[in-house]
């Protein structure tokens, strides 16, 4: 069964790169770009909680449930945020794309798609899995329309399914994309990239 290990992915636009301590300022830094902690459906770290979002990130990977990743944006080589994968089922395998969050100015621009386009890749092709998935609130509109942008089908809505970091529960939308789908979702998020960067 495979394990989850600190791995860097990149392509011409975006290095993904192991998440740790040493990068505490930088994503401090992009959570401040919007202010994105006040955002209630979100999960980026509030003003000097950066060290501790990271620890129970790290101790998630230590677990083998969690790979998480500082986002560098390569052509101006800032870390404009963060993504993992999380809820690894290594016996299908199965896992999901989350916590997913990007300094304001980056927001709605390339990096996105790819992002997610680098994490498919290597969900489908090197750790084997059958499928991905990808869970948003419910009230983040524009999380849901960015992961159906992905070419993801919409699987259902779980009700009452967590606690936001505010304590409130949070109705989750659940997307997924199949290995057999990989193919044909490949070809459409390297399309998309070329013309958002065109």
């Amino acid at each position: 069964m495979p394990a989850l290990a600190p791995v860097s992915l990149q392509d011409s636009h975006v290095l993904l790169e192991p998440l740790g301590l040493q990068h505490t300022a930088e994503l401090e830094a992009a959570a401040a770009d919007g202010e994105l902690w006040k955002l209630w459906f979100t999960s980026a770290p509030a003003p000097g909680q950066s060290g501790a979002y990271i620890e129970k990130a790290l101790a998630g990977l230590a677990a083998n449930l969690m790979q998480p990743f500082a986002v560098r944006e390569k052509s101006s080589g800032d870390i404009v945020g963060t993504t993992r994968y999380y809820d690894f089922d290594p016996a299908l395998p199965r896992i999901a794309i989350g916590y997913t969050w990007y300094a304001k100015r980056w927001q709605k621009s390339h990096l996105n798609t790819a992002c997610k386009r680098l994490l498919l890749k290597h969900a489908f092709e090197t750790l084997g899995c059958v499928a991905v998935e990808f869970h948003t609130d419910r009230f983040n509109l524009d999380s849901q329309r960015a992961i159906e942008r992905l070419g993801a089908q919409r699987d259902g809505i779980l009700r009452a399914h967590k606690r936001r970091p505010d304590g409130s529960l949070r109705d989750t939308v659940c997307y997924s994309i199949l290995a057999g789908e990989w193919p044909d979702v490949q070809r459409w998020l390297d399309m998309r990239l070329l013309r958002l960067t065109a």
